[in-house]
């Protein structure tokens, strides 16, 4: 039997517009994990219910400004393992665009994009969404402070304006995708600070990549009953959300999870994605800490201080024997990179050219003015060059101490991400470790945290060649984002590229944690790796 209720929602993509722009609306429907009963077995209760969905309506302005009625039909929170732990998490939501500015669409054999609102590792859920875009951390929905249909910024008239300026999730990419035809599959996922009532995380690494490995095999797995083609799965996250988007990318079918995925009664499916979308990747956590200070060691913080000298230079070290260890050619002929000429391959690669088709776009007056006040770079040709010294004045504050993932006094949400048990909090470095802070009595990593390494590393299954991986690879940054190092997204991008993957990666000039200024790209990107037909 069919559920149908038509409900119309305005939903506005332009500058300003963050995590949760979907969400609004004041649809009334009460979404729940499907029942799991004890009795059922894993084969049925995996089967996708083709019929189970509700139609709605909504309005999507694109990226040029122009509206677009689309009905969908939207198939609330779905559970996607057979023995869950905890349904509020592990659940997702489905949408399917069946008419578009009157006209009908068949989304059978569109391609589907698999977007997280995975950040900073903490739960997210779409258990209580209504929508398309409504999920997020901890429960989901629009965070505080998020624009409403109503009230939110007017598009950018040419397009591609950045509709997630503050960082976090961001809605955009599913709206547009929507939009433009395809299938949209938003899953939950368990975080760091989920606890039992005995205390115990349940919720650490590897929980949140075992998650969203089984919500694409439950998708796989209903090959012919879910709409959209379950072998073009795209899969888009920011931040946290954008490491596990690219773990899961290069992780497909690798058997290091296969235990988890069992006990889960994960679906007896391929977790192997397509093509892989990720902005501003937190990720190769046990070698963050290095390419941080390579990146950020002499920034001041926002206090106008300097961090810790000496260890910043001692993991500086260990980040350039770790980049010596790769062997990677960098993108565009450049060579093997290094810690001595990265800076170089940075500048040519990705900063340079950022800042040049940033200036390019400016009208004259705009352009003369910002060179004005920015005259560390020079503008000659058409093209902007600078020094590595300058580009890091002009950038500034760095945002983390040192270290900046494993912290010495175990605070920070990856010190949490690799807590066990009731353990809350766990160093995950043997550099952290001999240096804690905190008495613990052992100065050494737990036994059980190199596997978790591994388990949470894109780099770890791209540096054995995964046969399985993701082909297509969509990698966005910030050029002033100070949460990460830009190391660790252009040493994907080059591990990629360097098996012969097709990579898009670029930089955005002047912006920071979890902006997205060409989403209009991305989806135009997504029909040309999947080959999909323009509607």
């Amino acid at each position: 039997m069919k559920h149908r209720a038509v409900r119309r929602r305005s939903v506005v993509l332009g500058i300003g517009a963050t995590a949760g722009v979907a969400a609004v609306g004041g649809i009334a429907l009460n979404a729940q994990a499907s029942d799991t009963g004890s009795g059922s077995s894993s084969s049925d209760t995996l089967v996708f219910d083709k019929d189970a969905y509700t139609e709605l309506t909504t309005t999507v302005t694109d990226t040029e400004g122009t509206e677009h009625s689309v009905t969908y039909h939207f198939w609330k929170a779905i559970t996607y393992v057979a023995k869950p732990v905890d349904e509020k998490y592990q659940s997702l939501v489905v949408s399917v665009p069946v008419e578009i500015d009157g006209k009908t669409i068949d989304a059978s054999n569109a391609p589907i994009l698999f977007a997280n609102s995975i950040g900073g590792y903490m739960p997210s859920s779409v258990a209580d969404a209504t929508g398309i875009g409504a999920g997020g951390m901890s429960g989901g929905g629009a965070p505080s402070g998020a624009p409403s249909a109503s009230t939110a910024t007017a598009p950018n008239a040419n397009g591609n304006g950045n509709t997630n300026a503050t960082g976090g999730a961001t809605a955009s990419n599913q709206l547009l995708a929507l939009a433009a035809g395809y299938v949209v599959i938003e899953p939950g996922a368990r975080g760091r600070t989920l606890k039992n009532s005995s205390g115990a995380y349940y919720g650490t690494a590897p929980t949140v990549i075992v998650d969203l490995k089984a919500a694409v095999r439950y998708i796989r797995s209903n090959k012919g009953r879910i709409p959209g083609d379950t072998d073009r799965i795209v899969s888009a996250g920011t931040s946290a959300g954008g490491a596990v988007s690219a773990l899961l990318g290069a992780s497909g079918d690798s058997e290091l999870y296969d235990k988890d995925l069992k006990a889960l009664g994960a679906a007896d499916a391929s977790d192997a994605i397509f093509a892989t979308g990720a902005w501003c990747p937190i990720t190769d956590l046990e070698h963050a800490d290095g390419a941080y200070e390579w990146n950020w060691g002499t920034n001041e913080l926002s206090t106008g201080k300097q961090v810790d000298q000496t260890v910043s230079k001692e993991l500086r070290a260990q980040f350039a024997e770790y980049q010596a260890s790769l062997k990677l050619k960098g993108l565009g002929r450049f060579g093997t990179l290094t810690a001595r000429n990265y800076d170089a391959y940075l500048l040519k690669q990705y900063m340079e050219p950022s800042a040049t088709a940033y200036l390019a776009a400016l009208s004259a007056s705009d352009r003369a003015t910002y060179l004005a006040e920015n005259t560390f770079i020079t503008w000659s040709g058409g093209r902007a060059t600078f020094s590595w010294a300058d580009f890091l004045t002009h950038v500034g504050a760095r945002k983390k101490s040192v270290p900046a993932f494993d912290a010495f006094d175990l605070s920070a949400g990856e010190n949490n991400e690799f807590g066990a048990g009731t353990t809350e909090s766990r160093h995950f470095t043997a550099y952290g470790a001999k240096n804690d802070s905190t008495g613990l009595s052992s100065k050494r990593v737990a036994s059980d945290i190199p596997e978790k390494l591994n388990q949470m590393n894109p780099m770890y299954h791209l540096e054995r060649k995964n046969p399985s991986r993701s082909k297509h690879w969509w990698i966005r940054l910030g050029t002033k984002d100070t949460d990460t190092s830009h190391v660790i997204s252009a040493n994907i991008a080059a591990a990629a590229n360097g098996l012969g993957d097709d990579v898009d990666h670029l930089y955005y000039w002047d912006q920071g944690h979890g902006a997205n200024t060409d989403p209009g790209d991305f989806i135009t990107w997504i029909a040309k790796v999947t080959g999909h037909k323009k509607r």
